[in-house]
């Protein structure tokens, strides 16, 4: 099977909620990230034959197939077809196989992999509001009740099902968000994220981290549930931004030029429990690793989605990882989480921070709606 690498990537500032992207419209946003990949990595547009772009709600600004407007937005050349896809959460990693996967059947050979989300635009929820609103039914009909019966599906519940599954407190998870957004306020400060930024609209670093948040501030919170665990302290921030990769073939990297920087060494997608909904990170991973026969002592940087702080903690728990090694700059507690983005904004990340620490593989998983998870392992070269 032919390779897949990755040759580029770069990421807008992570905006918080009536922040400075807040205004941006969500198509400029996209349209700015892809700008600066291609920009970066002097690839001739025209070649580039496929863009795949997350967006969670696709509604509003953010539909009409974002993917599409926001490559013209970005004056880029009306020959590259654009398409817009759903896995929820992991939206714009499950891109980045998609892109990864048509590479490596050799039926392309150049493709952008890439994802945005204007929470501050387009709410959380918005279509099915908008929905339920003109009297449409709820997304899960009489076969779904049939099968789960009727009780509450929400990320919330599942992040509280966790706790009570796992033992965890809030006084843990309170522990583990301090240390997300000390992480974080560490690498901004010493500029591990400026050579992966594109600014936009004149914001050049992520805007959610809180430097000066104490586990007391967090203590004072009230919990989203009554008897809960779960406080928006130990949540991940509504956020603004977009991320863009590039995956090449090894003839289009010849042809243009272009400098390897990753190859694609493994992708896994499973399904878990979807009451749960959050906890398909732990099989999904146990299944790539086994597929790619590596245990996870040989994963020198892990990236894994903070929608809730029990989220990683569980999966640690139960992949045996170094703690030390997951989320090193901090996760979507401190630095947010907008949705359909994500994907593509983690993989920066990850890529960046292999290079910058030598670290030779990389994973990055993330929690998605539906009890799903995408996990995918890549080799620094």
């Amino acid at each position: 099977m032919a390779e897949a690498y990755i040759v580029g990537a770069v990421r807008t500032p992570v905006g918080k909620k009536k922040g400075g992207l807040s205004t941006v419209h969500p198509t400029d946003l996209a349209a700015h990230a892809l700008k600066a990949l291609i920009d970066r990595t002097g690839v001739d547009p025209v070649a580039v034959e496929d863009v795949i772009m997350g967006c969670v709600m696709q509604f509003g600004p953010q539909s009409m197939d974002i993917a599409r407007n926001a490559w013209l937005s970005a004056g880029l050349p009306e020959t590259t077809a654009g398409v817009t896809i759903d896995r929820q959460c992991g939206s714009s990693q499950q891109s980045i196989h998609f892109a990864a996967q048509g590479v490596m059947s050799g039926t392309q050979d150049l493709v952008v992999a890439a994802g945005v989300e204007s929470m501050s635009i387009v709410p959380m929820g918005a279509s099915i509001t908008a929905a339920l609103e003109k009297g449409m039914p709820f997304p899960f009909g009489d076969k779904w009740v049939e099968r789960y019966g009727k009780q509450e599906i929400s990320q919330f519940r599942g992040a509280e099902l966790m706790c009570e599954k796992w033992g965890y407190t809030r006084d843990v998870l309170e522990q583990y968000a301090f240390e997300s957004h000390q992480r974080a306020a560490k690498a901004i400060a010493n500029g591990y994220f400026k050579d992966q930024i594109a600014p936009v609209n004149g914001v050049e670093d992520d805007e959610g981290p809180r430097a000066d948040t104490t586990l007391e501030k967090m203590a004072g919170l009230k919990t989203l549930k009554e008897g809960g665990q779960i406080t928006a302290a130990t949540s991940s921030q509504i956020s603004d931004g977009s991320g863009a990769v590039l995956i090449a073939s090894e003839q289009a990297v010849r042809e243009h030029g272009l400098t390897p920087r990753a190859r694609i060494h493994q992708l896994a997608l499973m399904g878990d429990d979807p009451v749960y909904m959050l906890t398909a990170p732990i099989p999904a991973t146990q299944r790539a690793l086994k597929k790619a026969g590596m245990s996870i002592d040989e994963i020198d940087v892990v990236e894994i989605n903070e929608a809730f702080a029990p989220v990683p903690l569980a999966w640690m728990k139960e992949i045996g990882a170094d703690p030390a090694r997951v989320n090193p700059n901090g996760g979507a507690i401190a630095l947010g989480h907008p949705l359909g983005g994500t994907g593509a904004i983690l993989m920066t990340k990850l890529l960046h921070e292999l290079e910058r620490t030598g670290g030779r593989y990389g994973l990055q998983t993330m929690c998605e709606g539906g009890g799903q998870a995408n996990v995918t392992i890549i080799e620094r070269l």
